[in-house]
């Protein structure tokens, strides 16, 4: 399965840019920016508000520092094939696996509880998935992007900088993904910090709205991503539709939050 960038600059900017802010929504980047603002809700609302921006500023600023490493040295080494297809399979795997957890989560709740998002490596965080400091949650965002899919997808970014020109381009191609996350992840973390005021039927309704948009996207993205690959046909087809596609989830996920949010705002009824 092939991620094919555009040969024109500013739909290759649009692209990474929409990929960061679907890189965002991430099942794992909703529970670990979950837990974190929920751990500061309490001691420190200020904080916990600005957790997804600080989680998605670690993150970004490691996937910045590997493109430009990376294009550094791109006029001397090329991105051998296994490392793009390695990416892609990891990806589908871990998406697969999120969207199903997620799924089980959202049908297995308790009425009367809300639904927090399923995340996997957020588990290996230990203490760190109780920071209560900026610049530690902004390291638990930068151990996130020390992963395979993210490294790959970083390499690949600067590889294709490469035909534009240098380390100056994969540095804005950086910044664009860097970008499209702190948008995503900054209203993640605003929105769980709204939800976590509430515990009414209208907080819960909300929760189970997000659940079941992200676990069936996460399986629609895999699933596609495994037909790209095995199906020349669906490969075909989508060549060239990298944009709209990444915008399509972004969009449907936005709406999602639009309409949660306005779940969140309804008074409580007495």
């Amino acid at each position: 399965m092939e991620l094919d960038l555009p040969r024109e600059w500013s739909a290759l900017c649009a692209l990474v840019f929409v990929l960061g802010m679907k890189h965002g929504f991430d099942a794992d980047h909703l529970a670990t920016i979950d837990g974190l603002t929920r751990f500061n809700a309490r001691a420190n609302p200020r904080l916990a508000r600005l957790c997804g921006m600080l989680f998605s500023l670690g993150h970004g600023a490691v996937v910045v520092a590997i493109a430009l490493a990376v294009s550094l040295v791109a006029a001397h080494w090329r991105a051998p094939q296994w490392l793009e297809v390695s990416g892609a399979a990891i990806s589908v795997l871990f998406l697969t696996a999120l969207g199903l957890a997620n799924l089980h989560a959202v049908l297995t709740a308790a009425p009367d509880e809300i639904v927090r998002p399923v995340g996997f490596k957020g588990r290996w965080l230990g203490g760190l998935a109780e920071s209560t400091h900026p610049l530690l949650i902004m390291t638990v965002g930068a151990l996130f992007a020390l992963s395979f899919d993210t490294v790959s997808q970083a390499a690949l970014f600067a590889v294709t900088a490469e035909q534009f020109g240098g380390w100056q381009e994969a540095l804005v191609l950086g910044l664009l993904f860097m970008l499209g996350m702190f948008v995503t992840d900054g209203v993640n973390g605003l929105w769980i910090s709204r939800l976590i005021r509430r515990s009414d039927e209208v907080a819960r309704i909300a929760s189970r709205v997000m659940g079941i948009v992200v676990s069936l996207l996460s399986l629609a993205v895999a699933a596609l991503g495994l037909a790209k690959w095995t199906l020349p046909a669906v490969g075909a087809w989508s060549e060239g539709k990298e944009l709209a596609l990444g915008f399509a989830v972004v969009l449907t996920i936005a709406l999602s939050f639009v309409a949660a949010l306005r779940l969140a705002r309804r008074p409580v009824r007495a």
